[in-house]
């Protein structure tokens, strides 16, 4: 009987340890699954990061702050890129206030007065800003200038209307 004991309890703790091989293995193989998964997924993440990052400094060059030989002009004339942009866009917004037609807008408004509403840098000379008066709206090509005493002039070099 006892013999009968021991080879039942052998033959119980043969299954046992081949029912834990068999379950370490699917949780094994479920993990490895996971992680080529997981790895695929970065690996396109990463693919997509590069696509956007090629995008955006594509798109960051036509700026002041992204175009090397803009920022090298406004520092040669003894004045941080940032802050030039700062000024001429404060200036740029500074002149929608008041009673009359904003100066840097070369369309008069029928429905009230044009005022401009963004700006986008181009460069260490142009503006892109767009303007509107509720009604209406449109864009206009700015260019801005520091002369010799670094005051700023801005001149309007032409604007287009969008048709209603």
């Amino acid at each position: 009987m006892k013999k009968r004991i021991f080879m039942y309890l052998f033959f119980f703790a043969v299954l046992f340890i081949l029912f834990q091989y068999m379950n370490e293995k699917t949780i094994f193989e479920s993990q490895e699954n996971k992680i080529n998964s997981l790895t695929k997924q970065v690996a396109e993440s990463d693919s997509i990061n590069n696509v956007l990052t090629d995008k955006v400094a594509e798109l960051d060059y036509f700026t002041l702050l992204g175009n090397e030989n803009a920022m090298t002009y406004i520092e040669n004339l003894g004045m941080d890129a940032e802050a030039a942009q700062g000024l001429v866009t404060e200036a740029i917004y500074e002149s929608n206030f008041g009673d009359v037609q904003n100066p840097l807008v070369p369309i008069e408004s029928q429905d009230g007065k044009m005022r401009i509403n963004k700006v986008k840098f181009l460069n260490h000379r142009w503006i892109l800003a767009d303007f509107t008066d509720g009604t209406y709206w449109g864009e206009v090509l700015i260019e801005y200038f520091f002369d010799d005493n670094n005051q700023l002039l801005l001149t309007p070099i032409g604007g287009t209307l969008y048709p209603n």
